[in-house]
């Protein structure tokens, strides 16, 4: 599923769920290539099917996004001046030095947190009121972090606690501080714009002067739910702009797929690839005012 493109002046260096990392051929290690591909990953496969635009519309809404962040925290991008071959999905960027977590923010109960309430009324170690519903707006934004996982596997949701042994708790405590500040300052603009930003997932590292930055995708639809906020409803399924929809195609009798079987997903239909990236286009446009331009 990966492409390894043949980029004048850049060599493949590693491939995700969906990006495609590239350095530079004359060995510089400050700079990264970071491709985003039409690839789309759900319940822990990448499918079969590609989504068309996927990646110009992901790298749009970063770009955007890390412009409405830039006095919060900095980011990677270097430049969008980047070979004709990837132009519009790709950035060059700082090569960074990750923490090995991923920064979740959550201002509703879904998901993987939903899941975990049900079980111990708490998310990731953050005890939460009782008679909490699917779509619940919570009392205030919480951070629940994950572990990274590779490509296939599942990441797991842990406490903040877990990650301070891992980080250090100066380290642990600021990436708590900036994610709930980002996602605080995220939700605010969805919001003026009729969108609810339910959860997002960010990634930081380090720069090499020891500089926290924000990197890889911020606030897109593979790594935030995002709802109309005018048919926002708790006790149910909320509508997004996200790639719930494929999630829900997957896991329903039309698909013929069983999650819980070894049987990678299958193909997704011309009717559902085309609603997925209808469903993209239409959260870059909502949240950005902008027209997205293929």
């Amino acid at each position: 599923m990966t492409e390894n493109l043949t980029i004048p002046g850049w060599r493949h260096s590693y491939s995700g769920k969906v990006r495609d990392l590239y350095v530079p051929a004359d060995g510089d290690q400050e700079l990264i290539l970071v491709v985003a591909s039409d690839r789309i990953s759900a319940y822990d496969h990448v499918l079969p099917t590609p989504i068309p635009d996927k990646g110009a519309v992901l790298t749009a809404l970063s770009l955007w996004w890390f412009d409405q962040l830039a006095d919060l925290v900095p980011n990677h991008v270097v430049s969008t001046d980047v070979p004709e071959r990837v132009a519009g999905r790709a950035m060059i960027c700082r090569n960074l030095s990750m923490y090995p977590v991923e920064c979740v923010a959550r201002g509703y109960l879904t998901g993987s947190g939903l899941a975990e309430y049900r079980t111990t009324g708490a998310v990731c170690g953050v005890e939460l009121p009782g008679g909490l519903e699917d779509g619940s707006r919570l009392p205030e934004p919480i951070f629940t972090p994950a572990t990274k996982a590779a490509v296939g596997e599942h990441d797991e949701n842990v406490s903040f606690e877990a990650v301070a042994a891992q980080i250090g708790h100066d380290d642990a405590a600021r990436l708590r501080e900036v994610t709930l500040a980002v996602y605080a300052r995220a939700a605010g603009i969805a919001g003026e714009r009729g969108v609810v930003l339910a959860d997002t997932k960010l990634e930081f590292g380090l720069d090499t002067g020891g500089a926290l930055v924000l990197g890889d995708e911020v606030l897109t639809p593979d790594s935030s739910r995002y709802w109309p906020a005018d048919s926002w409803q708790p006790g149910r399924a909320q509508p997004s702009f996200d790639k719930q929809y494929v999630r829900d195609w997957l896991t329903s009798p039309d698909s013929g797929w069983d999650r819980s079987s070894d049987v990678p997903p299958p193909p997704l239909p011309e009717d559902v690839v085309r609603r997925t990236r209808g469903r993209y286009v239409q959260a870059f446009e909502r949240i950005t005012g902008q027209v997205f331009t293929a």
